[in-house]
């Protein structure tokens, strides 16, 4: 069978569990500018989820339409999603057949199975495998021998049991692979043998057209009751690793005694929820810390506002958590892990912080020195923004996807 010709408008169908189209600091803060701009640039986008932040079964748009599938559909409710996603994809594909299917997480695996039924191209987003995971354990690592050893064996164990368990089968079916830092792409060619040819890098952001700096959320700083002096530290966290925020919690006590103005506002819900509670209780931090729970994308940028620190310290994530990037658009200080995909962009001392997750040391005595007006605040927060607002182009971040797309296409050897 010939090739045919690749035409100038693609039909995409996007796949994401979580995709929200509203709100900047969400989960999957970047997957709405992709889409609309997509569409604006005159493709047909599709995207297929699983829950809508209003309860709708469907959103059209901006050019985008947007399939949630347990919110009351009928035939996919009671599917998990990552079936429900194939059968409607299949279903859509029929009526009108799509050229890729990009799937943002691991849930897209099932319609990868099927791709040469379906006819489809598929890509991933590196946050399908379980990279993160190890980028995880590598953070916890601390400067002994006993630890880096213990740290490598855990690598090496996670790795081969991730690998083996379905990363391995979901890299065999995709077509490409996107990224966000040259860390993943690394990682994909020397331990999962991906090839790097297939592998694309695009700078995933957040739309900042709309986050020109904000004032202060007075009012929310006196509904959490802080100090009008208070110094405040932000955190967020999914609680799946309770020893990211512990060791968090560990160097802020510290804070605390030199600082007593100091205060910490903990974001997030998890299954870690009571054991960080407990911890922050057992070092008596109980009228320092508030834990929140879990926020409405919405309410985010209110509580940045009110931040004069924004840590977050996680390493398991492998893209730029729009949190962080909201943060740095905020004129915030921000501290991050060295070994987490925002070293590629926050220069240390400069534009941020970048610590070892589980250095507490060394954190408890930047938030001091924070705290107590000893380094550049002011000309760190105005460079931070700077750098986001340069380097997220989010133009540049929808070309960038879309020459990606033709280039999976023309791989296939279907396309010229």
């Amino acid at each position: 069978m010939g090739r045919i010709q690749l035409p100038d408008q693609l039909r995409i169908c996007m796949i994401a569990q979580k995709f929200p189209i509203l709100g900047r600091a969400s989960d999957q803060g970047f997957l709405w500018p992709v889409a609309k701009g997509l569409a604006l640039q005159g493709h047909h986008v599709t995207v297929i989820a699983a829950k809508s932040p209003l309860g709708k079964q469907e959103v059209h748009r901006d050019g985008v339409r947007v399939f949630y599938l347990h919110e009351g559909y009928p035939n996919y409710s009671h599917m998990k999603f990552d079936q429900a996603a194939y059968l409607k994809l299949a279903e859509l594909n029929k009526l009108e057949p799509f050229h890729l299917a990009h799937c943002i997480d691991k849930f897209g695996l099932e319609i990868g199975r099927h791709k040469k039924e379906l006819g489809v191209a598929v890509a991933y987003d590196v946050n399908a495998t379980e990279m993160s995971q190890i980028f995880s354990i590598m953070g916890m690592v601390q400067e002994s021998v006993g630890s880096i050893l213990a740290t490598t064996f855990a690598m090496a164990y996670k790795f081969l049991t991730t690998y083996f368990s379905g990363d391995r089968e979901l890299l065999a079916t995709a077509n490409g692979v996107f990224v966000t830092s040259p860390q993943q792409r690394i990682f994909l060619e020397r331990f999962y043998l991906y090839p790097d040819y297939h592998t694309y890098s695009v700078p995933y952001g957040i739309e900042l057209g709309d986050l020109s700096p904000r004032p202060e959320a007075s009012e929310l700083k006196k509904t959490l009751k802080l100090p009008e002096n208070a110094k405040v530290v932000v955190t967020i966290t999914d609680m799946m690793e309770p020893k990211e925020v512990i060791n968090i919690l560990t160097a802020f006590e510290r804070v605390v005694v030199k600082k007593p103005s100091s205060h910490m506002v903990i974001i997030g819900n998890g299954p870690g929820w009571k054991e960080i509670e407990y911890n922050m209780l057992n070092l008596a931090l109980g009228g320092h810390v508030i834990m929140t729970g879990a926020l409405k994308a919405e309410e985010m940028s209110d509580y940045i506002s009110i931040a004069d620190v924004f840590v977050n310290m996680s390493s398991r994530s492998t893209g730029l958590e729009p949190s962080m990037i909201e943060a740095m658009s905020q004129k915030k200080v921000i501290v991050g892990s060295e070994v987490s995909p925002v070293a590629n962009i926050v220069e240390d001392g400069v534009d941020g912080f970048l610590l070892r997750p589980a250095d507490t040391d060394s954190l408890a005595v930047l938030l001091i020195e924070i705290f107590a007006g000893t380094l550049p605040v002011i000309e760190i927060r105005e460079r931070a923004r700077e750098k986001v607002v340069n380097l997220f182009d989010t133009r540049k971040m929808i070309h960038t996807v879309e020459d990606a797309y033709r280039t999976i296409l023309l791989n296939t050897k279907l396309y010229k």
